[in-house]
């Protein structure tokens, strides 16, 4: 009896080291609880990060341990990537937003648009009735549009069709930091915002967001009620790839 209880510990423990060992140098869960990202990302979300794609700091293990001291096996980010960080302010809350500005750029929101080193950033305006929430549970009309960053990449932004925030201050990123900010515009709280996230330093980088795997529309019921999973469960959003 002994016996067995003890291959069962050493069976568990073997299972947990290997959870372990995915989550920090492989992939890692994480979960959407604010409509910054929409209409990219909504709330009720499950996604996959890819942990290999910066290399990786302290913040890629549980609890943040003071093992690495600076980044190891450090690779670029690219413009337009999904990235998971930890707030700089607390370097515990998991953010995830897209990145805008690398070191050295020069950002700046004026009428509206975007410019990146004195160059707009290219967007097309969509003919859709996309909503976005703003504030729990709280949906607002929006303008969606397409923007094209300097490498080409492309994604969906959406901006209040009243109230934007239409000028900003310049922004001039310091030397290994980034600037993201969320695709819900006007319901975001990013890099534009210095005192509570601002520029987010190299080692503060977790991941890339790869692959949503699960959704759930918190608003149509919990995901305990199964008997209304019909309703509430996005099963269209299931291993949507992101971009």
């Amino acid at each position: 009896m002994l016996k067995k209880i003890l291959e069962n510990i050493k069976t568990l423990l073997i299972a947990l080291v290997i959870a372990l060992i995915i989550r920090s140098f492989f992939f890692h869960p994480f979960y959407i609880p604010s409509s910054s990202m929409e209409p990219t990302l909504l709330i009720g979300d499950r996604i996959f990060a890819s942990k290999y794609s910066y290399g990786y700091s302290k913040h890629s293990f549980p609890f943040s341990p003071p093992i690495i001291k600076d980044r190891i096996f450090f690779s670029k980010p690219e413009y337009g990537d999904l990235v998971i960080f930890k707030t700089p302010t607390d370097n515990r809350t998991d953010y995830i937003k897209r990145l805008i500005g690398f070191p050295g750029d020069k950002i700046q929101i004026i009428k509206g648009n975007i410019y990146l080193n004195d160059k707009i950033i290219l967007r097309e305006k969509l003919e859709s009735n996309i909503k976005t929430r703003c504030g729990g549970n709280i949906y607002q009309d929006v303008n969606a549009y397409e923007e094209t960053l300097p490498n080409g990449k492309k994604y969906v932004a959406a901006y209040k069709k009243l109230g934007t925030m239409v000028n900003t201050d310049e922004y001039v990123v310091p030397e290994k930091h980034y600037f993201l900010l969320g695709d819900n515009r006007d319901c975001s709280r990013d890099s534009r915002f210095l005192s509570s996230v601002g520029y987010v330093h190299e080692n503060n980088l977790i991941g890339k967001a790869r692959l949503i795997f699960f959704s759930n529309d918190t608003i149509k019921g919990s995901f305990l009620k199964f008997w209304n999973w019909n309703n509430s469960i996005r099963f269209d959003r299931f291993l949507n790839k992101l971009k």
